[in-house]
């Protein structure tokens, strides 16, 4: 029985060493075999490039008349790729002073210089924040083994800040021209040399779009029922169409509506969205309507790499409904200058100022403005502009003398009050808040001082809201409460005594 016994535990003792082993030697065999194969070029940074869009520059190819040989769509395609994702490297490299994915791009040689760079910013505590919007390439030789390609790219608009100790010491765009070569190793593109042939500062000059005939009588427009969610699953065009002839029918020519950022999908821009956007166009000119249309609203990080995604929503947008007859002008952003104290001053106008000029290069019918949510703002990039763009939720009692201060600034644009209204709430968390005929009274007043100042208009808004999104004026009840009531007409479809005066004071 002893015996027995011994032969049992020999037994396991013998198995259990046996898989062991076998484990270790398995787990030997995936180490060997990673780091033979390399890592996966998709995790090499931690925003891992693959999975998802991270730069979007514009890009133009010549015709393919290259010497060596014949360029095929897919090596093309191959190298377009890797080229961007060359410049996106080497931009987060500067910026974090890092060179994470800088080797997957770039050969030894070229690496050297990009290494040097970053050691000495390190030192000097400098950091570069930088991107690409333009690229117009030149296949000018592919190699008969297919080994190497030379490249010309010229007319790169590249935009670059400069800090030193987090200090802004240079802003600037400049046009480029540069020079590469490619070497294919393991499989991809890497530049052996990129080599800056010349480069001048680039300052765009926009042609100014006509406003003799602009003549905006409008209001800022979301259906009752999803404000601040007009296109999502719940998107309704009798519902909306109803509420234009409403707005039509009291005297008014335009509404503003706008498209929020994320929602449309950011820079691939969603084919469901769009289709209810032009949708809406289409009611708006059923309707004998003009729309001013805001480009970018619950969007605010304008960080320097992420311009290019900006850039291709916008351009996707503006190409799709351009040309629609509805269409009346183009409000760049909402309220932009409550991002300066969180976002920095200088880099939300460089951002606003890159959009202007992007919106007249692709249209150059329809005017340029920007929702600012003052009128102290609203003298920033007023020679970009077409008309200037104000929002006014002060008293009434300084709105001539903040016009006047306005005028003087800049005389010859028209002033569009974009925003401006009074809520009727006067409950449990305002008791002292305005009452339905405050907010006539209210009205009526506004409106002589439009006549008075000649201002063109857009008022703050057709109903009244059953629920406000957090993300518009937060939590908190007394605050949430009054945003509720600043409509001309009720929950329930009844016109609040506000509503003789929607489009004039008589």
């Amino acid at each position: 029985m002893v015996g027995l016994n011994r032969n049992i535990i020999r037994v396991i003792l013998i198995t259990s060493y046996i898989m062991i082993t076998a484990f270790i030697i398995a787990g030997v065999s995936a180490l060997f075999s990673y780091l033979n194969t390399g890592a996966d070029r998709s995790m090499m940074l931690h925003t891992e490039i693959k999975k998802e869009v991270q730069y979007t520059p514009k890009i133009t190819w010549a015709p393919l008349q290259n010497e060596g040989r014949e360029m095929d769509m897919e090596n093309l395609k191959n190298l377009e790729r890797d080229y961007l994702n060359a410049w996106y490297v080497k931009h987060i490299a500067y910026k974090t002073n890092t060179t994470i994915g800088i080797e997957d791009y770039y050969t030894d040689h070229a690496r050297e210089n990009i290494y040097k760079i970053i050691k000495n910013n390190k030192e000097q505590k400098t950091v570069i924040d930088a991107t690409t919007l333009q690229h117009q390439l030149t296949l000018d030789f592919f190699s008969e083994d297919g080994q190497l390609i030379v490249v010309t790219d010229t007319d790169v608009i590249e935009y670059k800040r400069v800090l030193k100790n987090k200090q802004l010491i240079l802003d600037t765009s400049e046009k480029s021209t540069y020079k590469i070569i490619f070497l294919l190793e393991d499989g991809f593109w890497r530049i052996r040399h990129l080599v800056k042939e010349n480069s001048e500062n680039h300052i765009l000059k926009n042609k100014a779009t006509p406003t003799d005939s602009l003549h905006i009588k409008g209001i800022n427009y979301y259906p009752k029922n999803t404000p601040w969610n007009m296109f999502g699953n719940t998107f309704n065009k009798e519902t909306i169409n109803n509420d234009f002839k409403i707005i039509k029918e009291a005297g008014l020519n335009s509404v503003r509506i706008f498209i929020q950022y994320e929602d449309f999908g950011k820079a691939t821009v969603k084919n469901d969205k769009l289709t209810k956007l032009i949708q809406t166009l289409d009611l708006a000119k059923a309707n004998n309507l003009k729309v001013v249309l805001t480009l970018f609203d619950f969007y605010g990080n304008y960080f320097v790499l992420d311009w290019t995604l900006n850039q291709q929503h916008a351009t996707t947008i503006i190409k799709a409904v351009k040309d629609h007859d509805a269409l009346l002008a183009w409000d760049i952003k909402n309220e932009p200058n409550l991002d300066f104290k969180t976002r920095g001053k200088e880099i939300v106008i460089a951002w606003l100022n890159n959009m202007i000029n992007l919106v007249k290069s692709i249209d150059t019918k329809h005017p340029v403005t920007i929702g600012w949510s003052n009128t102290k703002s609203a003298v920033i990039l007023k020679e970009k502009v077409d008309f200037i763009s104000f929002h006014y939720y002060e008293s009434l009692e300084n709105l001539s003398t903040s016009i006047q201060e306005l005028r003087n600034k800049i005389p010859n644009k028209p002033l569009v009050m974009q925003e401006f209204g009074i809520s009727s709430y006067n409950g449990f968390w305002k008791p002292f808040g305005s009452s339905k005929k405050d907010q006539a009274n209210y009205h009526k007043k506004a409106q002589e001082l439009i006549e008075l100042n000649n201002l063109q208009f857009m008022s703050w808004t057709l109903y009244d809201f059953e629920k406000i999104p957090k993300s518009v004026v937060g939590s908190l009840p007394w605050r949430k409460n009054p945003q509720r009531k600043f409509g001309f007409i009720t929950k329930s479809g009844k016109k609040k005594a506000a509503f003789k005066y929607i489009s004039g004071s008589k």
